[in-house]
């Protein structure tokens, strides 16, 4: 890591030792989960992703519901469909999950320096590879992908995320959503669409529900905990 000694920084400093620190728990994430796969019980559910799972609530949820189910969260913040690649192991195949809900690209599709037409044709390919590698090494596992949440572009944007929505908006989430859509029928895995009761009249992710405009809290959780529990 850089030797950040100077107490002045410019944006574009202060964003390079954000990602750097990002990086370092991206790994320690790795590095817990990795050992908490040492003693999982095998055959369970198995939610990931990126921070939209990691930051899912789920079991305390489905606690306070008395839903008697097992489900392991393997999601890490940050992660693109490239970091998932990286790491098929520890956050899909350690586990021998009977079944995976998969939520991952959101990251990549925010990537606001090219077009949103590039991002989308380069997550795709990621997370076809993905894919491609949970029929092969787990062929008896159901593959449920989830559906990208809408977004609140306009009520709680500032200098620090307005970026994050030039290419991740309510505009381009229905095309990802359909070409994601797309892809598990290829597969032959199922896509869920659990976001009804997610927005406002216009479209949006509501504002009593979202931090930044992107991650939610417990309360929309619940509305998509309660969408899911068919598949569950």
């Amino acid at each position: 890591m850089n030797d950040h000694t100077n107490n002045t920084f410019t944006m574009e400093q202060l964003q390079e030792i954000g990602m750097e620190y990002q990086k370092m728990e991206q790994q320690q994430k790795i590095d817990r989960y990795r050992i908490l796969n040492e003693n999982i019980i095998k055959g369970q559910i198995l939610f990931t992703g990126s921070s939209l799972m990691e930051q899912f609530p789920v079991n305390e949820l489905m606690m306070t519901e008395r839903i008697d189910r097992i489900i392991y969260n393997r999601g890490i913040g940050g992660f693109t469909t490239t970091d998932m690649l990286q790491n098929m192991d520890v956050q899909i195949f350690d586990p021998e999950p009977s079944k995976i809900f998969i939520n991952i690209g959101t990251n990549d599709i925010s990537y606001p320096c090219a077009p949103f037409s590039d991002v989308l044709e380069y997550m795709l390919k990621n997370y076809f590879n993905i894919l491609s590698q949970i029929k092969t090494r787990l062929p008896r596992t159901q593959v449920y992908m989830m559906a990208y949440y809408p977004v609140n572009e306009t009520d709680v944007v500032n200098e620090w995320n307005a970026g994050a929505f030039v290419n991740r908006n309510n505009k381009n989430l229905p095309i990802a959503n359909a070409a994601v859509k797309d892809l598990a029928n290829q597969f032959g895995y199922q896509y869920i669409d659990v976001n009804t009761g997610l927005t406002d009249e216009r479209g949006m992710l509501k504002k009593e529900f979202t931090i930044d405009g992107i991650h939610m809290y417990a309360n929309g959780y619940r509305i998509v905990l309660e969408n899911m529990k068919p598949y569950l």
